[in-house]
């Protein structure tokens, strides 16, 4: 076979790595195709320039990637990546260190292939790869009916998979419908606050949305102690974002006050209690938005402009302000607290009643680079990281150096997949995987007095698995009791009894659910395969 030899070998050292899902009896016909005689000289060429495309097409097909046309309608957005963006990303598919190995192979073939007849061995390895992968899916299958079994015996499972957010009950697809028709049903109603707000009392509410942040990115760059998080009064420790790219996290965010949709009903209209910015309207905020970018990339603010839920809000302009870095597109990025001051002080200066901000930051988007600097976005991440938190605890100090209160919550959109997956480069988010939706949320009241006697102050942390309706109705809890009126509630009363959520990521064709020993992975081709 030739070179053809290489790919096979290829395949099965991608198989034994958990790289790719060879489909066996067609490598196995395609190797014996390969191998045919064929005696007319057009016919011969001619096969070997459609083995070319077979072969790359089989191996499409095989390989952990998204479909045909998934690749298709990213094509719009690819083309907009900046040349040095590209020449990034194909360093991360093929790094140096594998097309030195790659070449030291190809030399080795070349020799030894002088005295041993490699296609041999690559025919008995076709053959023998899927009986040995045989023997092992039989043996884990036995081994998991005997386990069932002895769980059987022992009590069986939880009534509640969705509350747990591991629940086992029946098949992938009868737990995702399951979760589909509870999900449906679950809102957070918001109710007027019980005692009058009063000027000294009346605060504002800060959404500051962050592209990009997951706790494994925090574990990453080795960030989860930054000094931000400790003055956090509560801190969502299993939250799932459940999307795992900006248009869909913003729809999600937005739409707080109902529970979880699938992908594919996020870009339908909703009724207009999903709307948390609509539900604060009526309660006396003002609502605004504004980003740190020209959200102009896949529309994303018309998406914000909609989804707000209340006619006439535009977003906010941020010209004007200092370029600090640039996008994968190479559009202009202004530094978060740039932008966030100079709207404080416009609010200041505007006076009025409580106002209710939606903000965007891109500063940690896959892709951005710092003017002057000469890291990619990966070796450049741990800085802009330092940034953007900087920035917001910069804010937090304005805010309560100005007298007013408020109430921040800090919500990433999606992980920046730092770390990358088996079956996904690093900064790529096709597959949702937990690394990517489980984020670290967290909520603080500005304008507090300090603990009495000097108490060191300790985050409420909410460690069951939650996403985006605890984190609304645990805002609603806060404007029906006002956290700074006198005699307010402990804050941990707050957070009590808050609506759980078993974490399923989903994009436009994969959804991920989260197992009791791990998560599975709903593929575009309508199969179930364990997530490594």
């Amino acid at each position: 076979m030739g070179l053809w030899n290489l790919y096979f070998a290829a395949k099965l050292y991608l198989f034994a790595v958990g790289k790719l899902q060879p489909v066996w009896w067609m490598n196995i016909a395609f190797a014996l195709a390969l191998l045919a005689p064929i005696r007319q000289r057009w016919l011969r060429v001619g096969w070997r320039v459609l083995s070319v495309f077979a072969g790359i097409a089989l191996l499409y097909h095989e390989a952990n990637v998204p479909t045909i046309g998934r690749v298709i309608q990213q094509l719009p957005a690819l083309a907009s990546f900046t040349p040095r963006y590209m020449l990034e990303l194909m360093g991360r598919v093929i790094p140096m260190s594998t097309v030195y190995t790659v070449a030291l192979v190809v030399v080795a073939y070349f020799v030894i292939s002088r005295w041993v007849r490699i296609t041999t061995f690559v025919m008995i390895a076709l053959v023998v790869a899927p009986l040995w992968q045989g023997i092992g899916t039989l043996a884990a299958n036995a081994g998991s009916v005997a386990a069932n079994n002895a769980g059987q015996g022992g009590g069986g499972n939880s009534a509640d998979g969705n509350a747990t957010g591991n629940g086992t009950g029946g098949s992938f697809d009868a737990q995702l419908a399951a979760f589909r028709s509870s999900e449906a049903g679950r809102t957070v109603t918001f109710e007027p606050p019980k005692t009058p707000t009063t000027p000294d009392t009346q605060y504002d509410i800060i959404v500051i949305h962050v592209c990009s942040l997951s706790w494994d990115d925090l574990d990453v760059v080795n960030a989860r102690n930054n000094p931000l998080f400790s003055r956090f009064d509560y801190v969502f420790t299993n939250f799932s974002g459940a999307a795992s790219y900006s248009g869909p996290a913003a729809i999600r965010v937005l739409r707080a006050t109902c529970g979880q949709e699938a992908h594919r009903d996020l870009y339908s209209p909703a009724p207009q209690q999903c709307h948390l910015f609509a539900d604060l309207a009526q309660l006396g905020f003002t609502p605004q938005a504004l980003l740190n970018h020209n959200g102009q990339f896949d529309d994303f603010r018309g998406i914000v402009e909609r989804e707000i839920g209340v006619p006439g809000v535009k977003l906010l302009p941020n010209d004007g302000l200092p370029v600090t870095m640039r996008e994968f597109d190479n559009s202009p990025l202004v530094g978060d607290y740039a932008v966030l001051s100079r709207w404080y002080q416009q609010r200041l200066a505007a006076g009025g009643g409580p106002v209710a901000l939606y903000y965007n930051t891109v500063t940690l988007h896959d892709g951005n680079r710092i003017p002057g600097n000469n890291m990619n976005s990966l070796q450049s991440y741990p800085i802009r990281l330092q940034m953007l938190l900087g920035d917001i605890d910069k804010l937090i100090d304005l805010v309560q150096n100005s007298g007013r209160k408020a109430v921040l919550i800090f919500v990433p959109e999606h992980g920046a997949a730092l770390r990358g997956d088996p079956n996904q480069i690093a900064g790529m988010r096709e597959i949702p995987t937990p690394r990517i939706v489980h984020l670290p949320v967290g909520v603080t009241l500005i304008g507090l007095p300090k603990p009495a006697g000097g108490a060191p102050h300790t985050p409420i942390t909410i460690d069951t698995p939650t996403s985006y309706l605890a984190l609304a109705q645990l805002l609603a809890n806060l404007v029906a009791n006002n956290p700074f009126a006198p005699n307010a509630p402990p804050l941990a009363q707050y957070a009590q009894s808050l609506p759980q959520t078993r974490l399923v990521g989903e994009n436009e064709s994969t959804v991920t659910l989260t197992t009791a020993n791990g998560y599975e992975i709903h593929t575009a081709d309508g199969v179930w395969v364990e997530g490594k």
